[in-house]
């Protein structure tokens, strides 16, 4: 049995939208309240296939970080 599910997909939205922002990894690891790690930021940006929870984490941590409401569907294309 294959497993067909393709980890690594490349860069992501997310990636932009902390550039156009001026943000770093380590702003959204401040900004967040929940236990974010800057790998967990750095695998995101990077197209890593993450946990829905953990992307909840960054994004809360996002929207607080550049102050405005982005949805999951803004932050990653799978």
């Amino acid at each position: 049995m294959t497993n067909n599910i393709e980890n690594d997909l490349g860069l992501q939205p997310i990636a932009g939208l902390m550039a156009e922002h001026g943000l770093k990894p380590n702003d959204l690891v401040r900004n967040s309240t929940e236990q974010l790690t800057h790998k967990m930021v750095s695998r995101a940006v990077k197209g890593r296939r993450l946990t829905p929870n953990i992307q909840y984490r960054i994004i809360n941590a996002l929207n607080k970080a550049a102050g405005k409401v982005y949805e999951l569907k803004d932050l990653f294309n799978y």
